[in-house]
């Protein structure tokens, strides 16, 4: 069906002829009072009233203390436009926050029906919060068997750190591996802090950030945040064995790319942040990223940048990685 074109921007809008013509005849007279415009439209106040009721239910008049601003074609337009655009935009934050919804219904309708499958369980695991973390550490560890892999974003932070080194001493000397990764910021906000892990026998790696903690012991237990960050509780603890498996292999891949720290001494603690720095380099880091990431003043990566283009006889910071990597420094 053709739609219908429209005479005016105000039959555009909606409006009757009659009010277009009306609206037309009192625009010159805006800022006057209902009865000088009834005046000379030669008609009573009150039948004019009535009028611009119909008017003012279009945005075309607004009445204030008995007199009558008559808004022009194009402010209507203009108005009606920006009402829509508010409207439009509520309803894309509504249709966002619904498409949120989605997944969640999506996956709360994948149940198999009864019927489809022989057997449904539950899987093995809950949510929790209170109690002592530190002690239902300890217990999983001690009542259970394999290596222990920890993504530890901001351990040394933790007030109960030296415990869990000792949790971890004991570990190791039962037989046991643990191995854990830190972001490359842990290298020099708390040295001490992984010399206390290496001497307790925990195998340490750096990535450039972690961005949640875990814990995975054995192939029993895993130990997460909910939701996922930096935050004691609510933890979730997890025994379903598919997911403790998936949670190991995710570890390991992390550890296969992590760089290794054999040794926690001051010349190597230096090393390895020359070698994370050139490694930063290597990838294009900034100034400022770099600085964030190992933490280090701005100037501190300044100076230590333009010392390694001095030392490779370099003049960019591409060409110092590059360089790095040709010497077997990466």
């Amino acid at each position: 069906m053709p739609r219908r074109v429209a005479a005016s921007v105000l039959a555009a809008l909606g409006v009757p002829a009659d009010l277009e013509r009306l609206h037309q005849r009192i625009l010159p007279l805006s800022g006057g009072t209902v009865g000088l415009l009834a005046s000379r439209l030669i008609t009573t106040p009150a039948e004019l009233e009535v009028e611009l009721a119909r008017l003012a239910d279009h945005g075309l008049v607004q009445l204030t203390d008995n007199r009558v601003r008559v808004l022009t074609a194009s402010a209507v337009l203009a108005g009606k436009v920006a009402s829509e655009a508010e409207r439009a935009a509520r309803s894309r934050d509504r249709l966002e926050d619904l498409a949120l919804a989605i997944p969640h219904l999506v996956a709360a309708n994948s149940r198999p029906a009864p019927g489809e499958v022989a057997e449904v369980s539950a899987l093995d695991g809950e949510v929790s919060s209170g109690g002592e973390p530190l002690k239902l550490l300890r217990a999983l560890v001690e009542n259970s068997r394999g290596d222990l892999l920890w993504f530890r974003p901001d351990a040394w932070r933790i007030p109960r750190e030296s415990a869990v080194a000792e949790v971890i001493a004991n570990a190791v000397a039962s037989g046991r591996r643990s191995r854990a990764i830190y972001p490359e910021l842990a290298l020099q906000e708390a040295p001490d802090a992984l010399r206390t892990r290496a001497a307790a026998g925990e195998e340490i790696r750096m990535v450039p950030e972690l961005p949640t903690r875990l814990i995975v012991i054995g192939t029993t237990h895993a130990v997460l945040p909910e939701p996922l960050g930096h935050t004691d509780e609510p933890r979730l603890l997890i025994r379903q064995p598919a997911i403790v498996g998936a949670l190991a292999m995710l570890f390991e891949s992390t550890w296969e790319q992590a760089l290794p720290v054999p040794e926690l001494g001051e010349r190597r603690s230096q090393a390895v942040s020359r070698k994370l720095l050139l490694r930063q380099l290597a990838a294009g880091a900034k100034d400022e990223q770099i600085a964030r990431s190992l933490g280090l003043s701005l100037r501190t990566v300044r100076r230590r940048v333009a010392d390694l283009l001095d030392e490779f006889h370099v003049e960019t910071r591409f060409q110092a990685g590059v360089e790095a990597a040709r010497r077997g420094l990466l």
